[in-house]
């Protein structure tokens, strides 16, 4: 099939790529010409595993190119996928200007039955608001179709080329065999094609990230909970995990969650329900102890150093929200960071993807290493904010050589409690017990 997606962020390239990678011809489309030329030579703008690979494979063999002309891009494509940002406004709804705007440049633009895709997370409503874009100026007949996106960042190829479902919301039979046709190589292994409306697959979207970040919040109440009575969240986590009913997955304690979607999709769902009068109450609370969680480590830190943090050095690890990425939105150590300097301390961050971000987005208001190892040089205790694999294991012995005292601040459970301690270390971390300071 011939394909169009407009918009070449995570979402759109994951997606244009992986749709080139079973034979179809994709053209991306972006406004950004320096951008757009990059790619052209083989350059992924986005730090994903394993899309390199597909990228560099799939230009090569003529079936992925880019363009800044939209015309170009729709005029052969059979379908035009919406990857366009919808960033939250200061109400905290869904921007849905770049959508719309594009939307009325098609209705202009096209001479034959197109079906227009919403790959962008959008409220329930914005098929129809779509469709009447495109209606006041179309001549020919379209469908507009929402088709949500389930990527994780650091696992978006795997998840896009062996999905647990596909959603399609469509309005009509010959949109949903466009749409089966089309999403057939991704799902001979069994796995569910949901067929439902727009507005039910527009909701699946924003409520299936929302109960993961509720199910992520609850267990940092509980941890936070475990802390106050002297229970261990690690046993209360495999104690609840093994219930079938509940399961293992985002149960794991930590200092909140960030990056592009569960922020924005929470805030928007609840923004969505205060439009209809309708009040979310369980999402008002974890929007609150969310935001509470990504600085909860601060006041242990400052504990230790007697309440004054000047001239306190920290080692930092970790700077993206989470493992495999490079993407730095809503990050629970960029608030770390900001709760650190504001009360006199430094900080000297590593993190194997993200620095380049954070140094576009703070600059030089720390310091950045090129390892783990000399980040903790000098360091007066080190404070752990991504689960890296590279921070797992890393060789104690140099860590402690680095640091001035043996002190870590973990924001991710990476390590044994009874392990550290035997070690000598004085060790924090969320819903456990915390390590005497060695004698």
């Amino acid at each position: 099939m011939k394909i169009a997606v407009v918009g070449t962020g995570y979402v759109g390239l994951v997606s244009g790529t992986c749709f080139a990678e079973t034979g179809n011809d994709v053209i991306c489309v972006d406004i950004d010409a320096g951008k757009v030329e990059r790619m052209r030579n083989g350059e992924v703008p986005i730090y994903e595993p394993h899309l390199d690979v597909l990228f560099e494979r799939n230009i090569k063999a003529g079936r992925l190119t880019f363009t800044t002309d939209l015309a170009e891009a729709i005029e052969p494509a059979e379908v035009i996928f919406l990857a366009l940002p919808t960033p939250p406004d200061e109400d905290g709804s869904a921007d849905l200007s770049y959508v719309l705007g594009v939307a009325d440049q098609l209705g202009r633009m096209m001479t034959e039955y197109k079906v227009i895709v919403d790959k962008s997370t959008v409220p329930v409503g914005t098929a129809e608001k779509v469709t009447s874009a495109v209606a006041k100026h179309a001549t020919v007949e379209f469908d507009v179709v929402s088709n949500p996106e389930f990527l994780r960042e650091g696992y978006a190829v795997d998840d896009f080329l062996k999905p647990d479902r596909v959603v399609i919301g469509v309005g009509s039979k010959r949109a949903e065999e466009v749409m089966t046709r089309l999403y057939q190589p991704f799902i001979r292994q069994g796995n569910p094609l949901i067929v439902m409306d727009e507005r039910s697959a527009e909701l699946t979207k924003y409520a299936a990230n929302s109960f993961l970040a509720t199910k992520i919040t609850f267990m940092n109440e509980i941890a936070n909970f475990c802390e106050k009575v002297g229970a261990d969240v690690d046993k209360v986590r495999r104690g609840i995990g093994t219930d079938t009913r509940i399961g293992p997955r985002f149960l794991f304690p930590g200092i909140g969650y960030g990056g592009s979607c569960f922020p924005k999709d929470v805030q928007a769902l609840h923004r969505s329900g205060n439009e209809v009068g309708f009040d979310f109450g369980i999402l008002s609370s974890v929007m609150e102890v969310n935001e509470a969680q990504k600085t909860v480590l601060f006041d242990p830190i400052l504990k230790r150093f007697n309440g004054d943090l000047n001239g306190v050095h920290i080692a930092l690890w970790g700077l993206a929200f989470k493992p495999e990425t490079d993407d730095i939105r809503e990050a629970p150590a960029l608030y770390m960071i900001e709760k650190l300097i504001d009360a006199g301390a430094t900080v000297t961050a590593f993190d194997p993807e993200a620095m380049d971000n954070v140094r576009g987005r703070i600059g030089d208001r720390i310091q950045y290493a090129s390892s783990l190892y000399e980040a903790t040089e000098a360091a007066d205790a080190l404070l752990i904010c991504t689960e890296w694999q590279v921070f797992r294991t890393p060789d104690f012995d140099r860590v402690r050589e680095g640091l001035n005292n043996p002190c870590i601040f973990d924001g991710r459970n990476l390590y044994d409690v009874d392990d550290m301690e035997e070690q000598g270390w004085e060790y924090t971390s969320i819903g456990r017990r915390t390590t005497p300071r060695p004698a």
